[in-house]
This record gives C-alpha cells, sequence and structure tokens, in this order.
C-alpha cells in the first residue's frame, strides 16, 4: 500500500486501472505442504467413510459400487479444495482474485487455451510416437460406463467438470500461486513462476497414479506445466478450466467411449455450460490495460 497521502501508481491497480488488480498470492509457502498432507489425510478418512457406508448397503471395500466410488472420487477431490481453502483463509485476507476467479477478455482466453492445447497435444503425440503409448484411464472403465447410462452421466460430469474445477483451483489456484513467490531471479527473469510450473506440474501427474498408466503420468505432468503458463499468463482460472475439462472430454469420448466427433464436440460444450453455471458467479472484473 502507498504512503498515506501518496497517489496510487498508474496502471492495473492503480489511477485508471483494476482496483482489484492481480497480485502473489497472499498465503505462505509452507501452506502448500501442509495443504497436500492435510488434504491426503482428509480424503483418506472420507473415502473410507464413503467405502464403510458401501459395505453396510451391500457393496464391499475392493468393490464399492459404482455410486461409491463416484462419491468417494467427488470427496476425494473436495478434501484437497478443503484443505487449501482453510489454509490459505486462516493465514491471511484472501480474495477471490488471488485463486484466478476472475474474467478474462474471450480474444486472450481463446489464445492462451489454442496455444496450450496445440503445444500439449503436439509434444505429446512427439511422445506418443517415441515410446509407443498405449492403454486407458482406468476410472471409466471400474465404473462400467458401456452398460449404465446412468453411470455414463455420471462419470461425465465428474470427469468433465467437477474434477477439472478442483484440480484447477487447488493445482493452478492455490499451488502455482503459492510456489510462485519462490525467490528465483536468472539475470533479469523471474524464474519463481516457471519453477513453480514446474513443481505443480510433476506433482500434477503424480495425483494421476490410480486414474492413468504409468506410460501418461509425463504427458499429465507437461499438461499440468501448461495449465500453470495459461493461467500465469492469462492471470484467471477459467482458460485452464476449459482446457483441463476439454481434454478430459476428449480422452472418455475418444479413448473409452470411441464417439464420433460430433458427440465428442457436444460433451465438451456440455461440460464448459457445467463449469461455467457453477464457477461463474465467482468471476470478479478482470485486469484493465495500463
Amino acid at each position: 500500500m502507498p504512503p498515506h497521502g501518496e497517489p496510487p501508481p498508474a496502471g492495473p491497480g492503480g489511477a485508471g486501472g483494476d482496483p482489484n488488480p492481480e497480485r502473489p498470492a497472499v498465503w505462505p509457502l509452507w501452506t502448500v505442504p501442509a495443504a497436500v498432507a492435510l488434504g491426503l489425510v482428509l480424503a483418506l478418512l472420507s473415502t473410507s467413510v464413503v467405502d464403510a457406508l458401501a459395505s453396510a448397503g451391500g457393496g464391499s471395500f475392493s468393490h464399492p459400487g459404482t455410486v461409491a466410488t463416484i462419491i468417494g472420487d467427488v470427496v476425494f477431490d473436495l478434501s484437497f479444495v478443503g484443505a487449501a481453502l482453510w489454509l490459505s483463509l486462516t493465514q491471511a485476507k484472501v480474495r477471490l482474485q488471488d485463486f484466478g476467479f476472475r474474467r478474462v477478455r474471450p480474444s486472450t482466453g481463446v489464445a492462451a487455451v489454442v496455444v496450450a492445447a496445440i503445444s500439449y497435444y503436439g509434444i505429446t503425440a512427439i511422445y506418443s510416437a517415441l515410446f509407443h503409448l498405449h492403454g486407458k484411464d482406468k476410472l471409466p472403465s471400474e465404473l462400467d460406463v458401456t452398460h449404465s447410462t446412468a453411470a455414463l452421466i455420471a462419470v461425465a460430469i465428474f470427469v468433465c467438470a467437477v474434477a477439472p474445477i478442483c484440480e484447477e483451483f487447488f493445482f493452478r489456484g492455490f499451488m502455482f500461486g503459492a510456489l510462485r513467490n519462490i525467490p528465483l531471479r536468472i539475470g533479469s527473469v523471474d524464474g519463481g513462476p516457471w519453477l513453480a510450473a514446474v513443481i505443480t506440474g510433476i506433482l500434477f501427474g503424480a495425483v494421476h497414479t490410480s486414474s492413468a498408466s504409468a506410460q501418461y503420468l509425463i504427458p499429465l505432468g507437461f499438461l499440468g506445466f501448461v495449465l500453470c503458463l495459461v493461467r500465469w499468463r492469462t492471470g484467471s482460472l477459467y482458460p485452464c478450466m476449459a482446457l483441463h475439462s476439454a481434454n478430459n472430454a476428449l480422452a472418455l469420448g475418444v479413448n473409452q467411449l470411441g464417439w464420433s466427433a460430433p458427440a465428442i464436440i457436444g460433451l465438451v460444450l456440455a461440460s464448459w455450460l457445467v463449469i461455467a453455471a457453477l464457477m461463474g458467479p465467482l468471476a470478479q472484473p478482470a485486469p484493465r490495460p495500463a
């Protein structure tokens, strides 16, 4: 804050700029490992409760059933969201903008998503060709989406909307937001955001160990890295959620269901509408140019 009586600087956040400019995360770095640990504890406890209830209802711990599995996956993701929220809110005065809930100009958001998608799928195609990747996500097959319409709808909502919302909040909103404050300068370049993107990408890939084949963890880590750059350059989580959702819809529609292009496009658009309905009301004003 400027000293009393001193006018604020011009540009975003100053005279003629956005009154709520993007700022570095105000929660300390130690909250990141703390949130990972707390989130894991909460996730294990909550999913154990879900499995126990499913077992009491006639299921089993090894095969809890479709409904219990979906609920367990949702509470697993929400456990990390809750841990991040609790730690950040108890350590600092946090605004929604600090997590990336900012409106973004359509041209900026679309350009960021297109460039990120071309980069990710281009590098992944090269990687796939070199290492002859094959395999599918484990989650949809475990839920038997090809034999139940209700399971298919539930999995689609979770995979293409709920998971992108929760994971983008935790990884790009909370984790990357804090880690980018790591003091690292390489000449005149601030290396903090780049290091933060690498660390976040590695952890993002690692958490998908249970839902993706091991050969896909490196591409998933790279996706996590790319999504961090999108968050950094746009100042918003919404383009990240859009790309994450589209990627999941493609994976589900192509790899698991063998859907046609129009059906997959419909799934992508429907997923974006769900995300917009759930997260749109949280959007804060976008920064105005200096």
